[in-house]
């Protein structure tokens, strides 16, 4: 699914040169790391593009290393319907709690702010640049706040937007990738539809026939697409026609979409929030990107194109320009 944006024309490298030039960016490595601990932050909604962008900037000599903040992902299993990265989306970039762990529970803020905070300082140890890719902002708040409490839900609609800790532990470049949200509504709608086309009924058809079926959703039953399909096929036997099979398989992932839909939404309040409170979050707008990869017939430039100009390179500046600081 990620993978739209990949550049599969010869004159690209044309392309990006000039485009480097315009933006007065380096096609090479940006200055060394010194030894301050900087770290850079892609943060955004689900389908926004933020694993791509990561991408990007890992292989345009930023020599860098990926930490992964999605709170799934770090669940070994269901790589399909998690939506983790593949190896060949991954171009070589090590990434780190990827898949990594297994268990009844799902990993906790602390236990990512411990882990991840030993594997950024093995990163920086390596004179490597870490970039924390990942949905999950109650994982970014608190490996980054100086100020983290685990009893607290900062993000809670009743606590106010004060409690929230401006005060880092590491020298921050943070990169927002916003997208409009009908635009992205509707991106997230289709990408549901190509991921059940792409495998994940047939990853979740056999994840129930291994494991079964449960009361309780831990661990990475959580996941989207987990419980609603776990629906489906619980009642499937009881289906005696075609016609209800379709139905019972389209509510379900009529209510995948809604459930991704409001998990986009909860991700932006949060990141307000931080906004709201302080965080200096720098904003690349891939909406046009998102917008001319579904509908390439009404685009007049080819959605890599509009990627690498309105995301990739902004961001691209954005880094550099903190690496000097």
């Amino acid at each position: 699914m990620r993978s739209f944006f990949h550049i599969h024309c010869k004159n690209f490298k044309f392309l990006r040169n000039n485009l480097c030039r315009s933006y007065n960016i380096a096609t090479t490595t940006v200055a060394p790391l010194t030894t301050t601990k900087k770290i850079v932050v892609i943060m955004g909604a689900t389908g926004c593009g933020k694993s791509k962008l990561s991408i990007d900037l890992a292989t345009r000599g930023f020599n860098s290393e990926i930490i992964n903040s999605d709170k799934i992902q770090v669940s070994k299993g269901l790589d399909i319907t998690t939506n983790k990265i593949s190896i060949n989306e991954q171009s070589g970039v090590v990434h780190h709690l990827l898949g990594e762990f297994s268990g009844p529970e799902l990993f906790s803020p602390s236990d990512f702010r411990h882990t991840a905070d030993n594997r950024i300082t093995d990163i920086i140890n390596r004179r490597k640049l870490p970039l924390i890719v990942g949905g999950s902002n109650s994982f970014i708040y608190a490996l980054l706040s100086n100020q983290f409490n685990p009893g607290v839900d900062v993000f809670g609609e009743i606590n106010p937007v004060q409690c929230i800790s401006k005060e880092l532990r590491y020298h921050c470049c943070f990169i927002l990738v916003d997208v409009l949200t009908p635009v992205l509504n509707r991106y997230l709608f289709q990408r549901v539809d190509e991921m059940m086309n792409s495998g994940m009924y047939e990853e979740l058809e056999e994840f129930f026939a291994k494991n079964g079926f449960s009361d309780r959703n831990t661990g990475i039953r959580k996941a989207i697409g987990v419980p609603e399909m776990e629906g489906y096929f619980r009642n499937l036997k009881n289906c005696t026609t075609v016609q209800e099979k379709c139905r019972l398989y389209e509510e379900a992932v009529r209510e995948i979409k809604e459930n991704t839909k409001e998990l986009a939404e909860k991700q932006v309040r949060k990141i307000q929030r931080l906004r709201e409170s302080g965080w200096d979050l720098q904003k690349v707008d891939a909406t046009e990107a998102l917008r001319a990869k579904m509908s390439p017939e009404n685009s007049k430039i080819p959605a890599t194109e509009i990627w690498e100009r309105q995301v990739v390179l902004p961001s691209m500046k954005i880094v550099k320009q903190f690496l000097l600081e």
